[in-house]
Formats: C-alpha cells, structure tokens, sequence
C-alpha cells in the first residue's frame, strides 16, 4: 500500500495554479504529476471550477495541487469563476503563477502577485510554453513582478525538476504542521487513547483524528494503548507503570477527568487538534467568550465538512444542549458547513468550529483571522466542552502559553 495516497488532504501542503485562460495550468498539472488528472484543452476556460490533485513532490512530501479557472474570464459567469478561484487563496500555502510565453505579463499577473502579498503567500512564476523556441524577456518580467521565473514545457519536459526546486526553496518554513503529540512525550512512554463508541462512532473504523495520533505516538517511539472509556479504569490499573499522557474524546472529557489520576496529563484530540491545524492560543481565548453569552445570543456552529448527522450529534444537539446549558437559556443557533464560513460573521457572539480534520492548517488560520477581523471570538468543539466542563485547566496543562491565555495572562 502507498502511504502517500493515504495522506488526509488536511496534512499536504496546497499549492494553487493561477494564471490567464489556456496558459497551460492543467498541462502543467500533468507533467508535474505525470499523469493525466488534468483536461487538457484547447478551448479556453475548459477548467470552470478549482480542482483539487493529490500528489507527492519530494523532498516536501505529500501536497494538493489546485487547478483554477482562467483569471482573465469574462462575462457573468466568467466573474464568478474568477471570485471561486480566488477563495483558493484562503486556502494555498504556496502559488504558481503561470504564464504565456507568448503573451507575457501585464494587469493580470500583476494583480495576482499583489493579493498574494497581501496573503503573505510566496508566489513562483512559471513561464509555459518553452518548447516553441521563442526568446522571452524573462529577466524583465522578474523585475517587473519582483518575483522567480522558471522556463517550462510541459510537453517535453524542460524546466520541471528546476521548478521542483523552486517549489521546496518557496515552501513555507512553518507549512508543516507540528507534531500531534510527539513533543509532549519520549521514547518509551506510555499513552493511553480513549475513544468511546457511541452511535455517533463510524462501523469497523476510528475517526481520522484517532488514526492520526495513534501514528504520531508510535512516529516517537512510544506506546500506544487504545480503549473505551468503560475501560479506561481497568486500563490504567494494568499498566506497569503510570502513562505519560491521556487523550480522550471530548464526548467523555469528564468521565475520563475522573477516573484519570492527578498526576497524569490529560488532554483530548480535539484540543491537540486546535494545536496541530489551527492557533490553540486565539482558541482557548475563545473559550472565555461563553462567559459574555446571554440568553437570546447568536452563536454559529462552524463544521468544516459535510456529514452523515447522528441522532445526538455533537455539533447540532450536544454542544447547544451544554451551552444553552451553561448560559441558562436558549441561544440562537446557525449552523454551516463546507468550504467557507458565512460572509456576516458580526452578527454573532460566538463561534464555535469543529476539530478541522479534514482542512489543511493554511485554512484554519485563516478561519480563526476571519472570525478575528469580524470581531467575533471562535473556539473549537473541544476547548468549548473542556471549558464548560470546568476541567479546561487541566487539560491545558502540557501547554503553557494557551493555560496562560485562558487565565487572562
């Protein structure tokens, strides 16, 4: 089995392709991945919405190459394409501005490099088309857009290993995410995983999140014990030795709380999560947001995917029966799920995200930015329950900087 085609999307670093209709961004695609993924046209606007590639490129790793539609369409519909394709920016830890050796560059491709500043997200230009054995003024056109040029066919090949290159030299430096929980333990150690199966539980498989900390844990050289809450008690008791940590499911934070001595670090997966894609810190500041909410506010629960809803789902009736709860009385709830979050963030009082398993970190931050420039506070699923619960401190404990934001320091 190929590990790389396993990889969460959420884990690869995203590298969007920008550039005028039938420049060649899907051809490059298929060079780059060696593989037809790609249609290939000469028609333009043959791509009409932004694609998302699997592939791996080494020595980064596993990335998503995005495919988008031409930036200089026209018409109605063509604005609209263009608009889908600049979302991508929300999400792309890195850009590839192809462009027409034919044509050059001019308003466009100026544009384009200024909103990715704006991002602060490095940009490398690709000039297509190097097989028709046409002199460019490729110097100029770095000085005029300030930015590296490459020379690349995609037909016969030429210029793709220096654009590799190119690529692992523009990389973000902090593009990979840190480990799940690999600093927070050594060779050795024991940790013990909790994950109750409840009817919200997928049949025969654990839930992304599980899977990918049951692998960070052995990555380190540790040991991973894997149970049900019902067990935990029993689990901890046979270990010759007291675990270095606990991580449980937020769904049972309390009961785990419980039964999980004093002396052990407890935290959940949604909280390393929160660390892992997004900004624990701004987070746990967003925890202490519940405090202000009052009978009648406006809170939307963010989910960055869509799913099959159980009967007590957590997102539409465990965490609103707790909060409404832990305020004492009903709040108004919205609910969205998808790509993006709603336009009209002020509105509300409160944002609450899901663990952000299945989007890459580029596009948490930029969540929680969102939510931030709105004014509006965002918290995730398992800062918020481990907050009402009242065990939020202690769960902070291996983080010292997010327990310091939660007391106000």
């Amino acid at each position: 089995m190929n590990n790389l085609n396993s990889t969460p999307r959420g884990s690869r670093l995203h590298i969007a392709l920008f550039g005028r209709r039938n420049v060649g961004k899907s051809s490059l695609i298929n060079a780059l991945t060696n593989q037809e993924l790609a249609i290939v046209s000469e028609t333009p606007g043959t791509t009409t919405d932004p694609v998302l590639k699997s592939m791996e490129i080494l020595p980064i790793g596993p990335v998503v190459l995005i495919d988008t539609a031409g930036i200089d369409d026209t018409g109605e519909l063509g604005y609209l394409r263009v608009k889908k394709s600049l979302d991508m920016l929300n999400k792309s830890d890195l850009v590839l501005l192809v462009i027409d050796l034919l044509e050059g560059v001019g308003d466009y491709e100026f544009s384009l490099v200024k909103q990715c500043q704006n991002k602060n997200i490095p940009v490398i230009g690709v000039v297509s088309k190097a097989d028709l054995g046409i002199t460019a003024e490729i110097k100029k056109w770095e000085a005029m857009l300030k930015i590296r040029l490459v020379l690349v066919s995609s037909k016969t090949r030429q210029g793709l290993e220096s654009l590799k290159r190119e690529i692992i030299n523009a990389a973000p430096s902090d593009w990979i995410e840190p480990a799940i929980v690999g600093d927070l333990i050594s060779p050795g150690d024991n940790v013990v995983l909790v994950v109750p199966i409840d009817k919200a539980a997928p049949k025969g498989r654990l839930i992304l999140p599980q899977v990918q900390t049951i692998r960070d844990v052995l990555d380190h050289g540790a040991i991973a014990s894997v149970t049900r809450d019902e067990e935990l008690e029993q689990v901890l008791k046979g270990l010759s030795h007291s675990p270095r940590l606990v991580v449980t499911d937020s769904q049972v934070f309390k009961r785990v709380a419980e039964v999980t001595p004093d002396t052990v670090m407890l935290t959940s997966f949604s909280i390393l999560f929160a660390r892992y894609k997004g900004d624990l810190v701004s987070l746990v500041e967003g925890a202490r947001a519940i405090e202000k909410l009052k009978p009648g506010s406006r809170v939307l629960i963010a989910e960055a995917c869509t799913h099959h809803r159980q009967e007590d789902d957590i997102g539409t009736v465990k965490i609103p029966r707790l909060l409404q709860k832990t305020v004492g009385g009903e709040l108004n709830f919205e609910w969205s799920s998808g790509v993006k979050l709603p336009e009209d963030l002020a509105r509300f009082k409160l944002i609450i995200h899901c663990g952000a398993c299945m989007i890459n970190k580029k596009e948490m931050l930029h969540r929680i930015l969102t939510a931030r420039q709105a004014g509006v506070p965002i918290v995730n699923y398992g800062v918020a329950i481990a907050y009402m619960l009242g065990i939020l401190k202690r769960a902070l404990v291996p983080f010292p900087k997010a327990l310091m934001a939660l007391e106000g320091k």
